[in-house]
């Protein structure tokens, strides 16, 4: 299945959700979408997602000097990103128990999936 359409439906939320617990510098973000089960997530995505939910008010970023490279642009979530989140959660929940539930309503008594 491609997931390209998925993931940008997605996006904000994950990003959103991976910063949560711990501020992240982009491609660590990347790495633990990936970890995380997005294989298909593309940088490029990411760091569009990034800049997006920074203009929107949703992150703050830093940058931390590095001695061993270039410097870190870490980003953080705000108190706009967090009530972002929950609403993007409970919206998640909603829908995909929804079509969860049409699913299993088209499969036939006795028959998994």
């Amino acid at each position: 299945m491609d997931t390209t359409q998925l993931l940008k439906g997605v996006l904000d939320l994950t990003v959103l959700a991976v910063v949560e617990s711990e501020d992240a510098y982009g491609y660590d973000i990347v790495r633990r979408l990936r970890d995380g089960g997005l294989t298909d997530v593309g940088d490029a995505s990411v760091y569009g997602t990034l800049r997006r939910l920074y203009s929107a008010g949703a992150l703050t970023s830093y940058v931390v000097p590095s001695e061993s490279g270039p410097h870190r642009k870490y980003y953080g979530i705000t108190p706009t990103g967090r009530a972002q989140l929950k609403q993007q959660s409970d919206d998640w929940t909603a829908f995909s128990t929804t079509v969860t539930t049409l699913l299993n309503k088209q499969r036939p008594q006795g028959v998994s999936a």
